[in-house]
């Protein structure tokens, strides 16, 4: 366990801390089965309790292809669990936004994202559903799928600014060690 790992991990938590290579897996589509729908289950449960907008399936240290996303007010959670999730695509003007994740409790960064994404999913009986999503949903939903496919939010920022966000990270974790 390396320090940033040993210094948060001061108890039962559910969520895998930054850095941990499961971050960049890239979840391979899968048929909804009873085991993927557990995997849903959990995941949702674990998006409740942390109050999260979002999760992916790896924040609880399983690389599946499985999202919980709030579409309802951010004061508010409306969740919905889609396994497959993908952008098909987006539109509308790039804007900046706070993203942050419960792998890296503390820190936010400004992310630049599409106001508005058209995502295609299946449901929980595996049936295709697709949303058009906009505004804040819409950037939860893209800051997932991204994850589903391997790749953490801070990969969106510049070298130096993302640098300087695991150098915040850590210190924090020292002070909280």
């Amino acid at each position: 366990m390396n320090e940033v790992n040993a210094a948060m991990n001061t108890g039962p938590d559910p969520f895998l801390i930054y850095p941990d290579e499961r971050f960049q897996a890239v979840a391979e589509p899968a048929s909804v089965t009873p085991d993927l729908l557990a995997v849903g289950q959990d995941l949702l449960s674990a998006a409740r309790s942390a109050n999260a907008y979002g999760l992916a399936a790896v924040h609880i240290g399983v690389v599946a292809p499985v999202v919980v996303i709030s579409l309802g007010d951010p004061a508010t959670r409306d969740y919905r669990v889609l396994y497959n999730p993908r952008i098909v695509r987006t539109s509308g003007d790039s804007a900046l936004g706070k993203e942050g994740s419960v792998s890296m409790p503390g820190v936010e960064v400004d992310i630049a994202r599409p106001e508005r994404v058209h995502i295609a999913f299946e449901n929980e009986t595996g049936a295709p559903t697709e949303l058009e999503l906009t505004g804040f949903p819409a950037r939860v939903a893209q800051h997932e799928i991204d994850q589903v496919n391997g790749v953490y939010f801070l990969t969106r920022l510049s070298r130096l600014k993302r640098e300087a966000a695991i150098k915040r990270f850590a210190k924090r974790a020292r002070r909280m060690g």
